[in-house]
């Protein structure tokens, strides 16, 4: 069962080689598809230095924003598995294989990787707190940490969420659909270190994602789609 790691990367020339040697180092059949959103700084160069048979690398002419990359990300994977993997240091990819192991023993479809946010400042740690707490009230669920960045699901659920977003509200956005498809989100505990320099969210993201939770309680999986609804027979 192969791995897509689908990475969005903007400015992150500091840490992108790092990150992309941890990924390709996680003892699992995968391959990396690296979409740089138009980068201001050196990521440009430094990505395509680190394309191979591995690392698929995809460039943006323009800015598009997180949710933008990850569509492109999830068009060009061909893996049957997928996750998101940020272009920092905050999460180990090794915890793939932790994310990985419920859905190669028919346990799940779609697993969720819970951190700690200890390491967070309280603003921030409110914050996620709270997007999750906003998430169970909407969506009558008990979720522990809706705003982690692995979201780790078969491709063909992926695509049919049919998603629209162009920024950090994706993350609303693919949890909120997952849920009205009828899906159940497994979750499992995972290392996680936060940092703030070159951090990219604002306040008004949470704003955008509260927008996204309440907006898409209305969203309907297509019909004609066989992959946007769980089968529960």
């Amino acid at each position: 069962m192969q791995l897509s790691v689908i990475m969005p990367v903007y400015d992150e020339g500091q840490t992108v080689s790092a990150i992309v040697e941890r990924v390709l180092a996680v003892p699992i059949d995968h391959e990396i598809v690296l979409v740089n959103d138009a980068s201001s700084d050196d990521t440009s160069a430094i990505v395509e230095q680190l394309a191979s048979t591995r690392v698929r690398v995809i460039q943006h002419p323009i800015n598009r924003g997180k949710g933008a990359s990850i569509r492109t990300g999830l068009e060009a994977a061909t893996g049957e598995v997928i996750v998101i993997q940020d272009a920092d240091l905050e999460y180990d990819p090794m915890d793939m294989l932790r994310l990985l192991a419920p859905i190669t023993e028919g346990q799940a479809d779609v697993v969720y990787g819970v951190r700690s946010l200890e390491s967070q400042k309280r603003i921030m740690r409110w914050g996620n707190r709270f997007l999750t707490f906003m998430t169970n009230l909407l969506y009558n669920q008990h979720l522990q940490d809706m705003e982690t960045c692995y979201k780790m699901m078969r491709r063909e659920i992926a695509v049919g969420l049919d998603l629209e977003c162009r920024r950090f509200d994706i993350e609303a956005e693919i949890t909120a659909k997952l849920l009205q498809a009828g899906y159940t989100i497994h979750e499992v505990p995972i290392s996680y270190t936060a940092r703030y320099e070159n951090k990219k969210l604002t306040q008004l993201d949470g704003l955008s994602t509260l927008r996204a939770l309440w907006i898409y309680r209305r969203w309907k999986p297509s019909s004609n789609n066989r992959y946007s609804v769980k089968n529960k027979t």
